[in-house]
């Protein structure tokens, strides 16, 4: 994502979404009452009383501008549109005041004005900025002949697969079974290669196949080995690529990717509650009430709150006091569990009882 213009006095800022990741980010910054604008294409009718019953009209593209009523991000066909009702566009051809919908796309140039752009608002687009130029990672989750894939995206995780090698059993000549594996390796290579922004790769499994994938890569395709490694797990396909982003693993390798550390600390929270411990808390009041009292050194909100004026005045209040602050994906199993806490946990400096 990058910034074309900026103008805080007018609210206005100006920019240009790069990835699906992008879309993601700007789902949770653009809000109800918002004017965006952006090209859209509308289907314009003949109005000079000659038009014919079978006549659909003519397919126009130009630049209109919306106060937003509703947002909505498909994860799964990477779309981002807007409904809302026309504030300004070529009056010749749309009624103001009339509904549309916008689509926003990918290299498209997007301009949100807002009555106020919040200091957490600003944060997210800048860290969405900065998040747009790191590498993506992918983990690769093998165990024998069956491979699941982890595309591990800011929004959660996209899996693909699964790939199986109808590897025979051990009856066929051992010369044959050896060229139904290498095929079967080459078929997860040829997946790997069509996520272009792959710039790390974890290969992930219980058992000995995960070293042999990667021996095969380092023989036929070393460049892709060069950016993978190895990770043990007790189990292959989805749970072990779960097994991995608990581990902290996609941290230490593509800081970019957020999902891993969101769900580690979810996990700890869930952990001192299991414990019945007294230095977690969750819950709007009873966050609130320890945020205020500075007893919050780690704070995590899911991202569907953050708009909210009171949710806003916590996170200010846990900042102002040395704390850290998380928000947290809703599109991941780590936001979910948050979701069920209510959306909003706070890790104590100190007990509260």
């Amino acid at each position: 994502m990058r910034i074309v213009h900026e103008d805080f006095r007018k609210g206005i800022i100006e920019l240009v979404p790069e990835t699906l990741d992008d879309l993601w980010h700007l789902s949770h910054i653009i809000e109800v009452g918002d004017i965006l604008s952006s090209k859209t294409t509308r289907r314009i009718q003949d109005t000079s009383g000659e038009r014919i019953r079978s006549d659909r009209g003519i397919k126009k593209t130009f630049f209109l501008g919306i106060r937003v009523e509703d947002i909505n991000f498909h994860k799964y066909t990477g779309k981002l549109r807007a409904t809302g009702t026309i504030e300004h566009g070529p009056e010749d051809l749309v009624p103001l005041g009339s509904h549309h919908t916008l689509d926003l796309k990918l290299n498209n140039s997007v301009k949100i004005k807002k009555d106020t752009w919040s200091r957490w608002t600003i944060k997210r687009l800048k860290e969405a900025i900065k998040a747009s130029r790191r590498p993506s990672a992918i983990i690769v989750a093998i165990e024998d002949d069956v491979a699941d894939l982890g595309i591990v995206k800011q929004y959660g995780i996209d899996y693909y697969g699964p790939i199986i090698g109808h590897i025979s059993g051990k009856r066929i000549l051992q010369k044959n079974r050896r060229h139904a594996v290498l095929d079967f390796y080459n078929e997860i290579y040829v997946a790997i290669l069509g996520f272009k922004e792959i710039q790390s790769i974890i290969i992930a499994g219980p058992g000995f196949s995960k070293n042999d994938f990667h021996q095969f890569l380092s023989e036929k395709y070393p460049q892709m080995a060069k950016i993978s490694q190895i990770e043990s797990t007790g189990a292959g396909g989805r749970a072990g690529i779960g097994e991995v982003l608990k581990k902290g693993i996609i941290e230490k390798i593509a800081a970019e990717n957020r999902i891993a550390k969101e769900m580690r600390i979810v996990g700890k929270v869930l952990e001192e509650i299991g414990r019945t411990s007294d230095k977690v808390t969750y819950g709007r009041d009873e966050v609130g009430e320890a945020s205020n009292a500075g007893a919050v050194y780690q704070l995590l909100v899911i991202d569907e709150l953050v708009r909210k004026a009171d949710i806003e005045k916590i996170m200010d209040s846990v900042e102002n006091t040395g704390g850290k602050v998380m928000v947290v994906s809703s599109e991941h199993e780590g936001g979910k569990q948050l979701m069920a806490l209510g959306g909003i946990a706070g890790l104590l400096r100190y007990s509260l009882r």
